[in-house]
């Protein structure tokens, strides 16, 4: 029926085709009214919502234009340019070295061949000169009832034999005088005919099933991937959206090398998000018949849910050989640039930036934690400027090769190590104040020199203000964290530092062998802002590590196997979480590494505490407390904090009630009100402490 629109009018109806585009228009709820081919009214409910098809206003046709690189991925990199180049060579050197090799298996099978081949060539060429093809014909003809088109189809086939004959004579001919003649005018081309002869014979004798060339590109290195093969493994995880009537599987870019392998993009079907695949990676490398260490499925953050990417590596990551660490030979560090730390799946370096950020690095036993950390620490090392406040409390001594270099340096899981943590964290914790004020009074005097209020390289290398960069690393900080004793004022300490260290100067580096919320407060690990989780067992350890939802946006490091050392997810240094392998420095290189930063820090006069046998200060406040009491029964709290002051200035100056009162909690000390009296005679009742509960806990 055909339409046409006319007046509005105060009806309702059914959904009408006024484009003539052969599909129902959509309307909002209205008065459109449309005309019939007979006359009468068919009538509808409401406005156009969907346009036309080809009249969508050229704005939003513009913004349905996905615009694709004028060039590949790999092509806008020198490092992928190179990968690429290097790819095409050792894919061509494979298969020239591979055949060279077997020259003398392929010659003994042309040579075992060849007269099979000329056998099949001679029958082929008698089956040619005699007609055999018309022979059928002719047979058909002779046992019809006429004789004369019987005959007429026999002199027909004799004299195109005899044309044929003549044909095949002539040209055997030809090739035999050819041959002889050259074989006495110019032997080598003579030669080199014969020796192709034979290979075309050879090669037209040998079976289909057994050819004589074998396969050089049967290694799995160097299988290319392939639409078909990522549909098929896409197809073969067993999910019901998958296999829908209706499902399908598309690539909105082409398949193209990426680094040392090939990344494919795909838009799965409707209802499926990249993480039904991501958390199928196994089933899916069984799909694609690559080991799983080459199968790497990953979000498109930047698209919608539905679209992953698949990057499938020549090897298993932790089978590729990787580079050396940058730094491992030569060169120094400039602790505002990002430091090497890693590389990704397509062996591209990524660095991590550690200023003005915080760190932490949380993984199974085994699984290369301390290896990552000990690259942290090495770069930070190679910075003659950047004090270092080393703590291990495993007391393996993983970290002892870094001793000549620590200003603060403790190792053991027992007391010692733990108050040697805590004394350099209450220090790290007062002087959030002392550079807070520097830095406030720096930006108010010369606001060119302190222009975001934070430090800048010329104020961190003036030692003058204070403001030098310090790199405090505590390992396995589940130690402290779950230690009753130290628990509640470390995670105060810790928080407070890892909240406002950045900006002034301190970065606070975590490492724990168990990231759960008993042994990693969330206070804490909702703060650091760069995060590195290598294999962890489940989901909560996953989001502690990497921030909460990780798991569910497919961002797993369960998904790693126990061959995967060293392999994590880092997230915090781009917009999207990478997946990278650290570089390998061993105990005996990183000694190496170490006398080259202390050589470093002797030219710049940077060497401090422990790398000089000075010791680090460690105080028992219940016992400092109980010193500047004397014998008066209660003291203020203010009174208390100018004694202590006064008692050891290195250490409590500045001090705040709340630090006193954190550092305290541990011996079971709390305050309360005291009565006591002010320099002018007055008396009032303020917050203080009593020296019996003092006593009572030094004691015990």
């Amino acid at each position: 029926m055909s339409l046409e629109p006319i007046e509005r009018a105060e009806v309702e109806g059914e959904l009408v085709d006024l484009d003539h585009d052969g599909e129902p228009d959509v309307f909002r709820p209205g008065r459109d009214v449309a005309k019939g081919s007979g006359g009468e009214l068919v009538e509808h409910t409401g406005q156009q919502v969907d346009q036309p098809a080809g009249r969508a206003p050229i704005e939003l046709r513009v913004r349905r234009i996905e615009r694709r690189p004028l060039v590949p991925e790999w092509a806008t990199s020198a490092e992928g340019v190179r990968e690429v180049v290097v790819f095409a060579a050792g894919h061509a050197g494979h298969v020239v070295a591979f055949h060279m090799i077997r020259l003398p298996l392929y010659g003994g099978k042309v040579l075992a061949w060849c007269p099979v081949g000329l056998a099949r060539l001679v029958a082929a060429g008698a089956r040619w000169v005699l007609d055999a093809e018309g022979h059928a014909m002719r047979r058909q003809v002779a046992k019809g009832s006429d004789p004369d088109t019987h005959l007429r189809v026999r002199a027909e086939g004799r004299a195109l034999v005899r044309r044929r004959a003549t044909m095949a004579a002539v040209l055997v001919g030809l090739v035999a005088t050819g041959g002889v003649l050259a074989g006495l005018l110019v032997p080598l081309v003579a030669y080199l005919a014969a020796a192709g002869a034979v290979v075309a014979l050879g090669l037209a004798g040998a079976p289909k099933d057994k050819p004589i060339a074998s396969r050089a590109v049967v290694v799995e290195r160097y299988v290319r991937l392939t639409s078909e093969m990522v549909e098929r493994g896409l197809r073969s995880l067993g999910l019901a959206a998958m296999t829908a009537k209706g499902a399908r599987i598309e690539f909105p870019a082409p398949i193209q090398r990426d680094g040392p392998g090939w990344r494919a993009e795909v838009d799965l079907p409707f209802g499926m998000t990249a993480t039904d695949v991501i958390e199928r990676r196994d089933r899916l490398a069984a799909g694609l018949r690559r080991p799983l260490g080459c199968v790497w499925p990953e979000p498109a953050s930047d698209e919608h849910p539905g679209r992953l990417v698949v990057w499938v590596g020549d090897v298993p990551m932790n089978k590729a050989k990787a580079p050396e660490w940058p730094l491992l030979r030569a060169g120094k560090v400039d602790i505002f640039k990002p430091v090497p730390f890693m590389i990704d799946q397509r062996m591209r370096p990524v660095g991590i930036d550690l200023v003005f950020w915080n760190m932490l690095i949380g993984a199974m036993p085994r699984m290369g934690k301390t290896f990552a950390l000990r690259l942290v620490v090495l770069a930070a090392a190679l910075d003659p400027y950047v004090q270092l406040r080393l703590f291990e409390l495993k007391g393996t001594g993983d970290l002892g090769m870094c001793e000549p270099v620590a200003h603060h340096y403790a190792s053991g899981a027992g007391v010692d190590a733990k108050e040697a943590t805590m004394a350099s964290l209450r220090d790290l914790y007062q002087q959030l104040e002392t550079r807070a004020a520097t830095i406030t009074r720096i930006a108010k005097e010369n606001p060119a020199a302190c222009p975001e209020n934070k430090v800048t390289p010329d104020l961190s290398r003036d030692p003058r203000l204070g403001l030098g960069i310090v790199l405090a690393m505590i390992d396995e900080c589940q130690e402290i964290y779950s230690d009753k004793e130290y628990r509640e004022e470390a995670e105060k300490l810790t928080e407070g530092i890892i909240k406002r260290g950045p900006a002034l100067g301190i970065i606070l580096v975590l490492a724990t062998q168990r990231p759960d919320a008993k042994s990693l407060p969330t206070g804490v690990s909702a703060n650091v802002g760069i995060r590195f989780c290598l294999r962890v067992m489940g989901q909560l350890e996953n989001d502690m590590v990497l921030g909460t939802s990780s798991y569910k946006a497919g961002i797993r490091a369960t998904t790693f196997t126990a061959s995967d050392k060293g392999i994590g997810y880092l997230a915090g240094v781009v917009d999207d979480p990478v997946i990278g392998r650290t570089y390998g420095v061993d105990g005996p290189a990183a000694e190496k590494v170490v006398k080259r930063a202390r050589l470093l820090r002797e030219q710049a006069g940077t060497l401090t505490g422990h790398a000089i046998g000075e010791a680090q200060i460690v105080v028992n406040v219940a016992e400092d407390v109980a010193a500047v009491f004397g014998d008066e029964p209660k003291l203020w709290t203010t009174t208390i904090l100018e004694r202590l002051t006064g008692y050891r200035p290195e250490v409590y100056t500045g001090w705040t009630p709340e630090q006193l009162a954190a550092a305290l909690k541990p011996y079971g000390i709390t305050s309360g009100q005291v009565w006591g009296t002010t320099a002018e005679g007055k008396g009032a009742n303020r917050q203080g402490y009593v020296l019996d509960a003092i006593t009572r806990a030094t004691r015990s």
